[in-house]
């Protein structure tokens, strides 16, 4: 009995320091890895990576920094040695931050880095923290837009339109009112008929739209000042049109419509090229697409290629040449120069990631962070941080469809005339009204009240007053 409570106080203790011991070990072990400091790698392009004040900033270096703050990680930032994204040559060897990260020169890649399968191969490559795709860029003022069968329309934008058909029914109800309350048009509305009907009103009103009068014409002062009032708005609105219409059609007369990578495929008059030795110009030299193939021995033969995107967007910005690239830089490019403008068409949807060393075991956490930061919305508030526009537009006129505030002054005076045309009709019946109370010694406001009623009330109580006369005769 004595034997064995030692045999078991013995384990007991043996057990006791193994455990103390593991501890320490990992303890040490876990110090060390926290000690140790990643270097990372990335590439200056704006806005993943910008130099200010000798230091660095950008999308992705508030990326990298939410990512240590998740995984509380050390790390330190360097700018690749020889400017490359990363490529494989013919023997196999790598270049750009891709080559860094395999020759362990450094422990991460992070940069608008397109995931590929050649990459995928090399490194280790994260969940995708953005999506993009392969774009157009080019000058506005050498593209048109597609011509449609409503062209005509295209002078005046939806919410103009929308206004001149308001205000031509306020104007042609308004014309029908003031000819009714209006002694001098209508003096006598028990005997005679009113010659502004609601129809007449409509016709009278369109008709001065295509700057064509329609009988009869007005003589109370109340719709004479709404028919000048309506007169000056429909010559301003159709000068503006013309204007406008003519502006358009000489502005496109000399452009090139150029919607798909098919259209810029087909033409011969602007140039195009895309990054040396980057993800967009493999894709277009594996492709079999006939398309793809024809863009990519353009630029083979032409030799439009270009060494980086600041590049490919000062091309454009020169004009006749169209730079194609990720569509996520070229809608920043966009953002930020008013003359440029993106091609509705995108290729090749594909992710950004951040790559380490294969088998690393940092990519594990690199990508759960990822999506956590995608699923708390981080990632697309640094999107909008990053890509938020400073257009200024510095041209001095424009070809687009006139917006209502460009007119806002003939609506407004419009709309003073309406209210000038139905005070002068109320005046002009009061005063009648004050006449008429004067000759039959009555309360002003009961021969008003009479004439307003009588002068609305259905024009069939007329026919049916003149009936009984003719029978009596």
């Amino acid at each position: 009995m004595r034997k064995a409570l030692v045999l078991l106080c013995g384990s007991v203790l043996m057990l006791a320091q193994f455990c103390i011991a593991g501890k320490h070990s990992i303890m040490a072990g876990r110090t060390k890895r926290d000690a140790r400091t990643l270097r990372v790698t990335t590439i200056l392009q704006e806005p993943y990576t910008m130099e200010k004040n000798s230091a660095l900033e950008g999308y992705c270096i508030d990326l990298m920094k939410e990512l240590s703050k998740k995984l509380d990680l050390k790390y330190t930032v360097h700018l690749v040695k020889d400017g490359f994204y990363g490529r494989q040559d013919a023997q196999g060897n790598w270049n750009g931050m891709i080559g860094e990260v395999v020759r362990s020169e450094a422990d991460l890649a992070m940069a608008s880095l397109t995931i590929t399968a050649m990459r995928e191969k090399a490194v280790e490559l994260t969940k995708p923290f953005m999506q993009t795709g392969i774009g157009i860029i080019l000058r506005k003022d050498i593209v048109s837009s597609e011509l449609h069968f409503f062209e005509f329309l295209n002078p005046f934008s939806k919410e103009t339109w929308i206004g001149i058909l308001i205000a031509y029914l306020m104007t042609s109800v308004c014309l029908f009112i003031v000819a009714r309350l209006s002694p001098c048009e209508w003096s006598e509305p028990q005997t005679e008929g009113n010659r502004f009907t609601l129809l007449h009103s409509f016709w009278y009103a369109a008709g001065a739209l295509t700057l064509q009068g329609a009988g009869p014409q007005p003589k109370a002062l109340s719709v004479r000042v709404i028919s000048v009032i309506w007169w000056l708005f429909t010559v301003v609105l159709l000068a503006s049109y013309i204007a406008s219409f003519s502006s358009m059609r000489n502005s496109d007369s000399a452009k090139l419509s150029i919607e798909t990578f098919e259209d810029l495929a087909k033409q011969d008059i602007i140039e195009y090229g895309t990054i040396r030795d980057s993800s967009t110009f493999s894709f277009f030299k594996n492709s079999n697409h006939p398309t793809y193939r024809m863009i990519y021995e353009h630029m083979q033969r032409r030799h439009s290629l270009v060494s980086s995107v600041e590049e490919g967007i000062r091309k454009a910005q020169g004009g006749s040449f169209a730079f194609i690239g990720e569509s996520m830089s070229l809608d920043l490019a966009v953002a930020r120069y008013c003359s440029l403008t993106r091609v509705p068409e995108v290729i090749g949807m594909r992710g950004y990631a951040v790559a380490t060393a294969l088998g690393s075991p940092l990519v594990k956490n690199l990508s759960v962070a990822i999506l956590q930061l995608t699923e708390s919305g981080e990632l697309e508030y640094l999107r909008e941080k990053w890509w938020a526009t400073t257009c200024v537009s510095k041209e001095g006129g424009s070809s687009g469809p006139l917006n209502p505030h460009c007119l806002g002054g003939i609506f407004f005076i419009l709309a003073g005339g309406l209210a000038l045309g139905v005070l002068l009709a109320l005046v002009e019946l009061a005063v009648k009204s004050k006449t008429s109370a004067e000759e039959q010694k009555k309360s002003c406001c009961s021969v008003f009240s009479e004439e307003l009623s009588c002068r609305f009330r259905n024009s069939s109580s007329k026919k049916d007053r003149d009936v009984p006369e003719k029978s009596k005769a």
